[in-house]
């Protein structure tokens, strides 16, 4: 995980497109400059960034399931609950599920959990869109083979 460049997904676990599911995994930083501020003496993972994660997560999803596509853009974070404290250090699981697709958008239901305790979920919803350039694309698939994603789902 580099928090400081939104990596937030250090590797994809399990990708099943028929089920639409993905399990991701994202080794917490023990030092970064976020814990600096956030918090001094008590370092924490923030919040908004769990929800990141968790979006990432579902991205990687819909790459998968839409055959890299389209790219998905977050559009709205519903029913986000952090459940419990996540720290530099610790390893995070993170599972995502496709529940809706149609009209330009979609909808996934995430969880993090951390040492198999459930930590934080939310209910996501993406604008989809075509990628606004090859650049961006080739970005992207560079970043998918750092993850892990399986590469036969990367159509030319």
């Amino acid at each position: 995980m580099q928090l400081e460049y939104f990596h937030m997904i250090d590797r994809i676990v399990d990708l099943n497109v028929d089920e639409k599911k993905i399990v991701v995994e994202a080794q917490v930083p023990k030092e970064s400059t976020v814990f600096e501020g956030h918090f001094p003496g008590y370092p924490l993972m923030p919040g908004v960034l769990l929800i990141e994660s968790m979006a990432q997560a579902s991205g990687w999803l819909q790459l998968g399931v839409f055959k890299f596509e389209r790219m998905p853009i977050l559009a709205a974070v519903k029913e986000g609950k952090v459940r419990g404290s996540v720290f530099p250090g610790d390893l995070m699981s993170i599972e995502a599920s496709l529940t809706y697709e149609g009209s330009g958008y979609a909808m996934t239901e995430a969880k993090i959990r951390v040492g198999g305790k459930l930590r934080a979920n939310s209910a996501l919803t993406f604008t989809l869109i075509p990628f606004p350039n090859a650049d961006m694309r080739g970005y992207m698939a560079k970043v998918a083979e750092r993850v892990g994603f399986p590469q036969q789902a990367v159509s030319p």
